[in-house]
């Protein structure tokens, strides 16, 4: 497919495309390819895999001007309340968004969780509370993010150490089967689908260690799940955006359900919303496979991709072993990339095209 067909990105929300899409059948299409324990059989017949994210970590953040103070800051809607309260406890709801900076810059990615429907003994319909998910290395500097746009409002910012974040992806693919989960809030866990996209399965928030709150699931390596991430073209904390310097749409912010266009102001607005209706974006985040003798380090973040005849076609931004991420000109993906190292001879970069990305763009 051509790709300036990607110059325009296509809005998808929680109606959108991606999630009009049947759970079973995307996650058995994307997990085939995925890495070398996903889409594969499960030695002990486990069907999902459960991946702690020791890299992430949860915030709270609660008062009576928190949903309008929040509102104010993030690229995306918060998440709806559940339904009226009744005998059976509502199922949790998350988002995913960015916090920018004045020049529309990601600072910080976060993906959002409403504790108000928990039924924990703080949490009153009057005062909301939420919790945010982020990199472990921003819970110092995301607080004092916050506290700059406080100013008087009743709203405290906690760090939440009681629950670790897990990954949840299917362990096997279920031919004709459906494969899929009950989505819960307890005092104890919050169990919900992954916002960003539907290949990325399940997000796990609890207090217990182990895979055990998930029936049939097995304990998996996190560097399968970070493999998978870079293979689907996820990016996921500092290292993949680098704060104040990824933009969001560039980094398919839309594609991944990240932001609202039809929300009130928030910081960063003005030049997301115009580069968005402009429909011109020149660079993306692409999912990248390197071939070639890897320096013992690795490829250095921000180091050139080249065109065969040394143009600049983009940057290496972070990665894994042979899998990873590159901003690059979406004219240049289509013909021989490199990257230049001082070993040996140049590594070859080879660009895909997700397939959960939304058809409009293909």
């Amino acid at each position: 497919m051509a790709a300036a067909t990607l110059l325009r990105g296509a809005t998808v929300g929680p109606a959108g495309l991606a999630w009009r899409w049947q759970l079973h059948a995307a996650l058995r299409n994307y997990l085939s390819h995925g890495s070398r324990c996903l889409g594969g059989a499960s030695a002990d017949g486990a069907t999902w895999t459960c991946f702690p994210l020791h890299e992430r970590a949860l915030l709270r953040v609660r008062g009576p001007d928190v949903a309008p103070f929040l509102q104010g800051l993030l690229t995306n809607e918060l998440p709806l309340p559940g339904p009226a309260a009744s005998a059976v406890p509502p199922p949790a709801r998350a988002t995913y968004a960015h916090f920018l900076n004045v020049q529309g810059r990601t600072l910080y990615d976060v993906i959002v969780y409403r504790l108000v429907e928990m039924g924990l003994p703080e949490c009153v319909p009057e005062s909301p509370s939420f919790l945010l998910e982020c990199d472990r290395t921003s819970l110092d500097t995301l607080p004092q993010h916050l506290a700059l746009y406080r100013i008087r409002r009743k709203v405290k910012v906690e760090p939440w150490p009681e629950c670790c974040v897990w990954a949840v992806l299917p362990a096997v693919a279920w031919a004709g089967q459906a494969v899929s989960l009950q989505e819960r809030a307890e005092a104890t866990s919050i169990l919900t689908r992954d916002p960003r996209t539907v290949c990325m399965g399940w997000r796990l928030l609890t207090q217990d260690t182990g895979p055990d709150l998930v029936p049939g699931s097995m304990l998996g390596d996190p560097r399968d799940y970070h493999a998978h991430r870079y293979q689907q073209g996820v990016p996921e904390g500092v290292r993949d955006l680098p704060p104040g310097i990824a933009l969001p749409l560039e980094s398919n912010l839309v594609f991944m359900n990240g932001v609202s266009f039809t929300k009130g102001c928030y910081i960063g607005q003005e030049l997301t919303a115009r580069t968005h209706h402009m429909g011109v974006i020149r660079k993306r985040l692409f999912p990248v496979h390197l071939a070639g003798h890897l320096p013992a380090g690795g490829i250095r973040p921000g180091t050139p991709v080249l065109t065969e005849s040394g143009q600049a076609a983009g940057k290496f931004r972070a990665g894994q072993g042979a899998l990873g991420l590159a901003l690059l000109r979406m004219e240049k993906i289509k013909g021989p990339l490199h990257i230049k190292t001082p070993e040996r001879d140049p590594v070859a970069v080879t660009v895909s095209v997700p397939d959960w990305w939304p058809t409009a763009t293909k």
